[in-house]
């Protein structure tokens, strides 16, 4: 048993380099996606200034986290051995935690993560303790848990996510207000003054919530303390009067640097701070075995040595800013979760990543009732100039190019670092527990709601996104106190046995989430997916769509083929598949009857036919998914219930359907991937035979129904099949026809010339680079 705490060490020192590669992949977000969203500067650019802030924060740091030795529980009542158990399942419920929400893509708090699983693990030890004892009941449960830190620490949660929201929006609000969409202008004449007060704010957060904390604050502590006054004024002259010589010199706007000291700021102060949440454990690990080496290996030893305030490592230091710097290199996941904060808080369309739901939907409908009650209140004249400073510039973008133009302009990136670096500075400043992940987080919520990129078009969506997100951190409170009490009630029952199996399990789940998220993250797009239109005139439509046509034609063959063949062998797997291969085709002919707009808007006036033709043809394309959508779903459904097997000549029916139906898509797919319209009109004088052929199917069924069949459930769904493989049949007739009617081979197809021009207007300072 002595050298098992050995090798908890070695374990806990394993688990803490994975915590600072998932934690950082998460916390990220928290100082990248201002920079990221804005593309003001080069993604190489912010990621090196990021890197210093990282490797900087890190090196200064104290190293050390005394929430972890002394905040949450009192050491004094735990033994040597309670406390290796307990750290043991800290850090293991801490990176399972963190890692599962990298691999969803949502941002939570490396702090609440932390505090949480000590808590958990500290109250479930506290508890087999005083279940192992005479004289202590449930009430002497507050002597071994800091009770006040854990509700200050809740109080924290959830007054930054409110103050932190509300202040974003107000002061978002106002800057817009001044600024306007078309900013460039005005940030010629108060550019200067909003670049002093940004930096000012920003080094004011640096000097607080980067240096307090740090081996060389003392040395400072007298000269900041009191004077603060002072350094802000000082600060504002010096940027303001900075701000004035880099426009000149440069011809460049002054945001640009408040962009890059910002990024570089956050960078410092995560690192400086949020490190701890990483190796503060560890760290409190190796100190509670060397205490218990020198005090001669007595597990029974009281840990009252943590009580202590420990000096810093400064060689593990330069090692974790090491890994911490080549992890936002080169983590996958980081980008993953930056991406999610970004598209909940982009101007323009995007590719909404959550579903909207009930309470969304509620909010939204009552935010919109409240603003309209304010436009009846608030005079026309008033309401009239503060919509000219919300009027946008217009762009006429697809989807597509609305997601590679910047999520939002400089003025609200800046405004985000300005007001997070605030927020968390007056934080720090009156000893409030905060996290920074919450406050950046909700301050960009906040200055997407007051830019009004949640309009009626993404609103419920974009909700729906935060309430996830939110919902997620309070999970990780909840989940981590769990968690980890479980960890360590079952680590308590046999260390020498759970402790190998759990710390192999966690390798198992952290591989497994890996290779899902690599797998994700690395999907090519399949050859027969759809492309969106791009043409401008009804000849180019038809030709440009053609090939879309021939692919869903070869991919609604192979599912209703595999429908078929699934239902006669039984075969649930094939019908699963079958399913999802027609929830994918769904998805994308929704996405392209999403793109409708943006392709109408292109077109010239001379070209309306197109947009009728493009509409008609997503209308048949609809019309097949639909009925493939219910071909797959009664099949699967009808097995998956282990109802009775089809009857062998309805099984054989429906393969002379199919093996006609498999020539009729053939030669529809041939035609189209050859651009041969002229052969539809051979393909539409088959339709009769093919119509005939389900129409008797029908009528022999009915007949077996009255005179031998016996089964209700198989009866419904031959019929069923029967029917929606006619509608399926009359979909493809309508799609062909469509095309045979349209097509004009003497008219030369017009093209639209790609307006990529446009998309670098969205991006001014790319010009101004």
């Amino acid at each position: 048993m002595d050298n098992i705490y050995l090798l908890m060490l070695i374990a806990i020192t394993v688990l803490a380099v994975a915590d600072i590669v998932v934690g950082v992949s998460n916390d990220a977000i928290n100082f990248l996606n201002s920079a990221i969203g804005s593309k003001a500067i080069s993604l190489r650019t912010i990621m090196i200034v990021a890197s210093l802030g990282i490797f900087i924060g890190a090196v200064f740091s104290s190293g050390m986290m005394e929430v972890a030795r002394k905040g949450i529980f009192v050491p004094a009542q735990f033994q040597f051995g309670e406390i290796m158990l307990i750290f043991m399942a800290v850090m293991i419920t801490d990176i399972l935690l963190l890692d599962f929400f990298n691999t969803l893509g949502l941002p939570t708090s490396t702090t609440v993560s932390i505090v949480f699983n000590l808590l958990g693990a500290a109250v479930v030890m506290s508890l087999i303790k005083i279940s192992h004892s005479d004289s202590e009941t449930f009430a002497d449960l507050a002597t071994y848990i800091n009770t006040e830190k854990a509700l200050e620490i809740i109080s924290g949660i959830l007054l930054s996510v409110v103050i932190a929201f509300s202040v974003g929006a107000l002061v978002q609000w106002v800057s817009r207000l001044i600024f306007t969409f078309n900013y460039e202008k005005k940030v010629k004449n108060f550019g200067i003054v909003f670049g002093g007060v940004a930096l000012t704010a920003i080094t004011y957060f640096i000097f607080l919530k980067g240096l307090k904390g740090t081996p060389y604050y003392k040395d400072l502590k007298g000269l900041l303390e009191g004077n603060e006054i002072y350094i802000i004024l000082g600060s504002f002259i010096f940027w303001t009067l900075f701000s004035f010589i880099f426009e000149k010199l440069t011809k460049k706007t002054v945001l640009l640097v408040v962009i890059a000291i910002g990024t570089f700021g956050l960078a410092l102060a995560f690192s400086g701070n949020d490190l701890v949440n990483f190796i503060g454990v560890p760290m409190a690990a190796y100190h509670s075995y060397e205490a218990w080496v020198a005090g001669g290996m007595d597990t029974a030893m009281s840990m009252a040595v943590l009580e202590k305030k420990v000096p810093a490592e400064p060689y593990l230091l330069f090692i974790a800013g090491a890994i911490m710097v080549l992890t936002l290199w080169l983590s996958k996941k980081a980008k993953t979760v930056a991406e999610t904060e970004i598209s909940l808080s982009r101007q323009g369309e995007t590719h909404e990543k959550f579903e909207p739901n009930r309470l969304s939907r509620t909010i939204v409908k009552r935010t919109t009732q409240l603003s309209n009650y304010f436009a009846i209140i608030v005079p026309s004249s008033i309401t009239g100039k503060i919509e000219k400073s919300f009027e946008k510039p217009e762009f006429t973008l697809t989807k597509d190019q609305s997601i590679d133009a910047p999520a939002f302009d400089m003025i609200r990136a800046s405004v985000n670092l300005m007001v997070a670096g605030v927020l968390i500075a007056i934080a720090t400043s009156m000893k409030l527990p905060l996290s920074t992940t919450y406050v950046t987080f909700m301050v960009a919520m906040g200055t997407s709601l007051a830019d009004r990129a949640w309009g009626r078009e993404s609103a419920v969506y974009r909700v729906a996104g935060v309430l996830n997100v939110i919902g997620g951190w309070f999970g990780t409170a909840i989940g981590a106190f769990i968690a980890a009490g479980v960890v360590v009630f079952l680590i308590n029952w046999n260390p020498a046995v759970i402790t190998p199996i759990l710390l192999l399990l966690t390798a198992i789940l952290l591989y497994r989430n890996y290779k899902s998220h690599k797998n994700k993250s690395s999907k090519v797009i399949d050859e027969d997916s759809l492309k969106k239109a791009e043409s401008s005139s009804l000849q180019g439509v038809i030709l440009e769509s053609a090939n879309n046509m021939s692919n869903v034609v070869k991919r609604t063959n192979r599912i209703y083929s595999n429908a078929i063949v699934g239902l006669a062998k039984q075969d649930i797997d094939l019908l699963k598949k079958s399913k999802k291969q027609v929830i994918k085709l769904t998805e994308e002919v929704d996405d392209l009857r999403d793109n409708v707009f943006y392709f109408i808007k292109n077109l010239d006036e001379s070209s309306i036919g197109a947009s009728d033709f493009y509409i008609n043809i997503l209308g048949y394309l609809q019309d097949m998914t639909q009925s493939l959508e219910y071909i797959t779903k009664v099949s699967h459904k009808h097995i998956n219930n282990n109802h009775k097997k089809l009857r062998f000549s309805q099984i054989k029916e429906l393969k002379e359907i199919d093996d006609k139906l498999e020539i009729l898509f053939e030669d529809t797919r041939v035609a189209f991937k050859s651009e041969s319209f002229e052969q539809i009109g051979a393909i539409l004088d088959e339709r009769t035979e093919v119509y005939k052929l389900v129409k008797d199917k029908i009528k022999k069924q009915i007949s077996r129904t009255r005179t031998e069949e016996s089964s209700p459930k198989n009866t419904t769904l031959y019929f069923s099949l029967l029917l929606e493989t006619k509608d399926l049949i009359k979909s493809t007739m309508s799609l062909l026809e469509e095309y045979h009617n349209s097509f004009d081979s003497s008219v030369e197809p017009a093209t639209i010339t790609v307006v990529d021009e446009v998309v670098e207007n969205t991006k001014p300072s790319q010009k101004e680079e």
